[in-house]
C-alpha cells in the first residue's frame, strides 16, 4: 500500500514499550526466547504500517540497562536474536527506505552485535522513509547522566558558559538528539508504567497503555491508536480560548 498524504492531526514520532513477549511465550508452554522471537517478527509489521498511517518516527525498546538483571540464558538468547535480526532485516529496511538509529549505551554490548549495528546505520544512513529509532541498552536516567557528563566536560573545557544551560541545552547531549520528542509512547501486556524509557523526551507525550501482549500487536491495533491520538486535547500546559 503506498504511503498516505500525512495527516497532520495524528502523531508524527511513536515510541513503543514492547512488553509480553515472556508472558506469551509461558502461555503456550514455551521458553521465554520463543515470545522474544515472536516479537522480534511483530516489529516488521509495524514498521511496515508506519507509511501507512503518517507515522515518521518509530522508537521501539529492545532492551533496557535493568534487562541485564534477566538469567544469563535469557540476555545472551537475546544479544544472539539482535545479532540475527540485524543481519537478517538489513536489505529489507535498505529496501524500504527506513532509516535505522541505536540509542543507549554500547560498552556492555559484544563487538559482533556493535559492528552489525554500525552497519545496519551507514547501509541505511540515505534512506529517506521511517526514521526507526531501536533502544538498545537503553536507560533513560543512565541517558541524562551520560549526557549531563558530556555536557559537564564541555563547561570545564570552555566550550560551555554554565549560564547558557537551559532546557533547551541538554537535549543536545542526549542520544535522541537528532529526533523529534516522541507525540504517543505506547506499552503492550497491560502494565502501566514507564520502565526509565524516554524520561525526558517524552515529558509532553501521550500515552496508551493496552493490555495486548506484544507478539499479538497487529498493524490494524497500532493505526487504531495513531488514529485516536488525533482525538486528543493536547494544551502542553496553556488553555485554549
Amino acid at each position: 500500500m503506498a504511503a498516505q498524504p500525512r495527516d497532520e492531526t495524528g502523531p508524527r514520532h511513536v515510541a513503543i514499550i514492547m512488553d509480553g513477549n515472556g508472558r506469551w511465550a509461558t502461555n503456550r508452554g514455551r521458553p521465554r526466547l520463543f515470545g522474544h522471537h515472536a516479537g522480534a517478527r511483530r516489529v516488521r509489521e509495524v514498521v511496515e504500517a508506519c507509511p501507512e498511517v503518517g507515522v515518521d518516527y518509530l522508537t521501539i525498546f529492545a532492551f533496557s540497562t535493568e534487562n541485564w538483571k534477566r538469567t544469563q540464558v535469557e540476555v545472551a538468547g537475546l544479544m544472539s536474536l539482535f545479532r540475527r535480526y540485524i543481519a537478517k532485516e538489513t536489505r529489507a529496511l535498505r529496501d524500504r527506505n527506513v532509516r535505522v538509529r541505536f540509542i543507549g549505551d554500547r560498552v556492555r554490548l559484544d563487538a559482533k552485535l556493535i559492528q552489525l549495528m554500525d552497519d545496519l546505520e551507514r547501509e541505511t544512513e540515505t534512506c529517506t522513509g521511517t526514521n526507526l529509532t531501536i533502544a538498545l541498552n537503553y536507560g533513560g536516567r543512565d541517558e541524562v547522566a551520560r549526557a549531563t557528563k558530556r555536557l559537564a566536560r564541555d563547561v570545564r573545557d570552555g566550550k560551555l558558559d554554565p549560564e547558557e544551560v537551559t532546557v533547551e541545552t541538554l537535549p543536545r547531549y542526549l542520544d535522541t538528539h537528532v529526533l523529534p520528542d516522541p507525540d504517543l509512547v505506547i506499552r503492550t501486556s497491560g502494565e502501566a508504567r514507564i520502565s526509565n524509557f524516554l524520561l525526558w523526551q517524552s515529558a509532553y507525550a501521550e500515552y496508551e497503555f493496552v493490555d495486548t501482549l506484544w507478539p499479538d500487536f497487529t498493524a490494524e491495533e497500532f493505526a487504531s491508536l495513531v488514529g485516536s491520538y488525533g482525538k486528543r486535547d493536547r494544551r502542553f500546559g496553556g488553555v485554549k480560548t
